[in-house]
């Protein structure tokens, strides 16, 4: 069979031709960020009365990405996450966050480094 009989039975198929072909994966993010981001999120959680008054913004949930845009340093040093919080669903009505947290966790992301600021959003 020709190459463009190929291409033409994958079209009439539903498929690509070229679906066998392998995708472009994201480097996996490293465990060290991973328990850092978690260690952030939960120390600010704490810091702010717990989860009944208290959420942090969604990108402190995407450990796939290693905290996304609440990411601000990666260096030899550690990690900072800064974010905002606030009452349980205010991103998803709408409301406007009650708090900004910065937090510097260590590079092996076992332990609290500093919380730089928790309070109102600057």
């Amino acid at each position: 069979m020709y190459l463009s009989s190929l291409t033409t039975l994958a079209v009439i198929a539903g498929t690509g031709a070229f679906a066998g072909a392998p995708a472009l994966a994201q480097a996996p993010v490293p465990a060290s960020q991973v328990r850092a981001l978690n260690l952030a999120r939960n120390t600010a959680v704490t810091e702010n009365g717990g989860l009944s008054v208290y959420r942090p913004q969604p990108c402190m949930f995407q450990t796939s990405s290693g905290g996304g845009d609440c990411l601000v340093n990666d260096s030899p040093d550690g990690f900072t996450f800064s974010f905002l919080g606030g009452s349980p669903g205010w991103p998803e009505n709408g409301s406007d966050a009650t708090t900004e947290t910065e937090i510097e966790v260590a590079p092996d992301g076992r332990s609290v480094v500093s919380i730089i600021y928790n309070g109102p959003p600057r």
